[in-house]
């Protein structure tokens, strides 16, 4: 599944299928959270952090894409990814987009 940030699909007639998205809530643990605590000592990137949000990129993505493939679509144009803190020590990620398909496709 071909996955672009930009509004239109170059070079191809398609028709919009609608919004697709994939959501994850993910909380750290408490092997993560002492090591951030004694991080914010010295300071400096958090590597258990990065990985729990890679991680939860990485699921929003698929379940973004498990929605347009449902959908059958071709890609998805104006993706879009958004994390905030839902409360203390648990993020949300959220991916979205617009599900395509190809119009006279080969």
């Amino acid at each position: 599944m071909k996955l672009l940030n930009i509004e239109h699909y170059p070079g191809k007639e398609y028709e919009a299928l609608g919004l697709v998205k994939g959501c994850v809530v993910q909380c750290k643990n408490l092997g993560r959270d002492f090591m951030a605590g004694m991080k914010t000592l010295v300071g400096g990137e958090i590597p258990g952090y990065t990985e729990m949000l890679n991680e939860a990129r990485a699921i929003a993505v698929k379940r973004m894409v498990d929605e347009a493939e449902e959908l059958h679509a071709d890609a998805i144009i104006g993706v879009r990814l958004a994390s905030s803190s839902m409360m203390q020590g648990a993020a949300e990620v959220v991916a979205y987009g617009t599900a395509i398909r190809f119009i006279g496709k080969s």
